[in-house]
């Protein structure tokens, strides 16, 4: 359905809800402004109403979380039919029946299906506890402490997740309370090239060169200084940045750091915490590139809408975990939670049949032309892959422009349309939507940004 104009947003109820707020939640969390936030109260499909009964088309998937929809029936029938028999079990003590399913399901989607034999797994409750379970599992492996992540990446804001972050914003506040285990090279991004190629090749004339080869040259170079120099267990790294940005690296990116951590005897860990589970048009977006990992980290679409995440890896590097004797180094309350292990099970059955991917594909081609149908000279660059895309805003000299970006987002919210804004700089429209959004929403939705951003005065500046 295409969303409807409302008089007033956000309308009395959220305005209330937003002055409630503010007096009993850390200012920190939740940006309250005079015309920001909305606060739902229900949503199907791609459709989201507010408690004034506003309704919105919604382009995040409530952070790449609701790929298969919000409230898709064979998610709901199966928390509904858990919700009737059991809650809550003693996840590490007296599991339920689930958490055992699930496990093998995971086991039979990533480590069997590309054919090196059963995975093991550690399930947790966000998706950067499930990044720090990768961490102490190299640890644990091959008694290496580093960690060699990119600049950009975005693992979670726990402890151990943050003090690989690469985005400074999250980490510098706290860093006087970090580990210091892990070193940052740059993350390779074709429109903004951090080795300074792009711009060598721009000056000779020919503007997208392909250069990846040069490009990643320079990073091979890095990290093998790197690894002389510092003692590392793992590289963590997003096969496709999000929260960064929409940043598609070039396509041998992770065939490189495969070779490199196969000749080096590094474990390499990917976070495919946002771009698992056909959101890129692949289950997982390393299947792209054709490598394969040690350790993988899946969250947010794992369970369509429950918080449970995983790590899964080798069954020979997650035996490097001792034997439990009745008390595990590593475990939480909610562990292996029934109601969540019973949506992931129902959302895995959707993730495996080809035709999701096969969808996904299709209209993230749709989406993406759409966009570069869109004219206008804030624009810097578009890039996707499958339902994962981003518009990159700039001003006249070519620098990040997020008050353009901001702006835009929030007139979008009057007219029906919920984004985000992604990015280091805050610079990006990340666009995600649930598969379920159809070719006349995404029309509707690029006529009305084309729209926006002609009439919008004052946007290079």
């Amino acid at each position: 359905m295409l969303p409807e104009v409302a008089t007033s947003i956000p309308g009395p109820q959220s305005r209330l809800l937003a002055h409630r707020l503010r007096v009993v939640e850390s200012q920190n969390v939740t940006y309250l402004d005079e015309d920001f936030p909305i606060f739902w109260e229900r949503a199907q499909g791609v459709n989201v109403w507010d408690v004034d009964n506003n309704r919105f088309l919604d382009f995040t998937s409530a952070f790449g979380v609701t790929s298969l929809g919000h409230s898709a029936p064979p998610i709901r029938h199966a928390l509904e039919k858990q919700a009737s028999r059991l809650w809550h079990a003693m996840g590490d003590v007296h599991p339920s029946r689930l958490k055992v399913e699930l496990c093998e399901t995971l086991s039979q989607l990533t480590f069997e299906r590309w054919g090196t034999g059963p995975a093991k797994t550690v399930l947790c409750n966000s998706g950067s506890e499930s990044i720090e379970v990768a961490l102490k599992t190299a640890l644990l492996y091959n008694g290496k402490s580093g960690v060699l992540s990119f600049t950009g990446g975005y693992h979670g804001l726990s402890y151990g997740a943050l003090e690989i972050a690469g985005i400074p914003y999250f980490r510098t506040p706290f860093k006087d309370q970090l580990g210091r285990f892990s070193v940052q090279l740059p993350y390779p991004s074709c429109y903004r090239c951090p080795f300074g190629v792009h711009d060598t090749f721009r000056l000779e004339g020919s503007f997208f060169p392909n250069c990846s080869h040069l490009c990643l040259k320079k990073l091979e170079d890095q990290i093998e200084k790197t690894l002389a120099s510092r003692e590392i267990g793992c590289v963590l790294v997003e096969p496709i940045q999000a929260r960064g940005g929409e940043i598609i690296p070039p396509l041998d990116f992770l065939v490189l750091l495969r070779r490199i951590c196969d000749t080096y005897k590094v474990l390499l860990v990917l976070d495919e915490i946002y771009t698992g589970f056909n959101r890129t048009g692949r289950l997982f977006a390393c299947e792209h590139s054709k490598i394969l990992p040690d350790i993988l980290c899946l969250g947010k679409g794992l369970t369509n809408g429950f918080p449970l995440s995983a790590c899964t890896g080798r069954s020979d590097i997650m035996d490097a975990w001792p034997l439990s004797k009745g008390e595990a180094l590593h475990t939480s309350t909610f562990l292996g939670n029934p109601l969540g292990c019973a949506m992931a099970l129902a959302s895995l059955q959707e993730h495996s049949r080809p035709e999701t991917a096969a969808h996904v594909c299709k209209i993230g081609h749709f989406f993406r032309v759409a966009l570069e149908g869109i004219r206008h000279p804030a624009i810097g660059n578009i890039r996707s892959i499958g339902l994962m895309l981003g518009m990159e805003f700039i001003r006249a000299d070519g620098s990040p422009d997020a008050v353009l970006t901001n702006q835009l987002m929030k007139h979008a919210l009057e007219k029906g349309f919920i984004f985000l804004a992604g990015a280091p700089y805050g610079n990006v429209l990340s666009l995600a939507p649930p598969f379920g959004i159809s070719e006349e929403e995404i029309r509707f939705t690029t006529d009305w940004i084309q729209e926006y951003l002609t009439s919008f005065a004052g946007s290079l500046s």
